[in-house]
């Protein structure tokens, strides 16, 4: 699918959100899914790059990608402009189960980028009549992404290992989790914080 670039923001030193639009109505997208997206014009970068879908704005005809800059190929995406042409196969893998009820008692838990695709699910838990609580955690404050985004959706509760904002620490061992039971974790990030959690 061609995409092409509405927005391309710079977040951060090492992030970019890049929203795209397609001249057909995007395909139904589920929470966790992710695109394989093609990279143009870098001579090091052969295979697609796997990226998170971040959000699906429907009125908009809008998805955004929330890329992180590890390399030649990602570094590459963040330098795309407004109207130039994104290839990607979309969407790919299997999303988070949905809850078949509205429900409370939903957490969502992200570590780093791995926060990427809790914004998305955060906003259709929210569309299903559910009330998710998200745990995001960071290095320091200035690693956090999209936290107005997050807190449209539901409570938000901050760790840093810094202690620069939030609580002090990882996001396993943030005091919420003793005060407060959840029946159901939703959790996205690197695989000792997948372990831990």
């Amino acid at each position: 699918l061609d995409l092409f670039v509405t927005e391309n923001i710079r977040l951060h030193d090492h992030y970019v959100l890049l929203k795209l639009t397609s001249k057909t109505t995007l395909p139904e997208m589920q929470p966790g899914q992710f695109a394989e997206i093609r990279i143009d014009g870098s001579p090091t970068t052969f295979l697609r790059r796997p990226i998170s879908i971040n959000y699906v704005d429907r009125q908009k005809n809008e998805i955004w990608f929330l890329i992180q800059l590890v390399g030649d190929g990602t570094k590459h995406l963040s330098e795309v402009k407004r109207g130039n042409c994104i290839n990607a196969i979309l969407p790919l893998g299997n999303g988070f189960t949905m809850p078949q009820n509205p429900s409370e008692g939903l957490l969502l838990v992200g570590g780093g980028v791995g926060t990427a695709p809790l914004l998305y699910l955060g906003e259709q838990l929210v569309k299903n009549g559910s009330k998710p609580t998200f745990l995001i955690g960071a290095r320091s404050g200035n690693d956090l992404l999209e936290l107005a985004d997050f807190a449209q959706y539901g409570e938000l509760y901050i760790t840093t290992e810094d202690g620069s904002q939030g609580e002090k620490g990882y996001v396993t061992q943030h005091s919420i989790l003793n005060k407060k039971e959840y029946k159901k974790i939703y959790a996205c990030g690197p695989n000792r914080m997948l372990q831990a959690v």
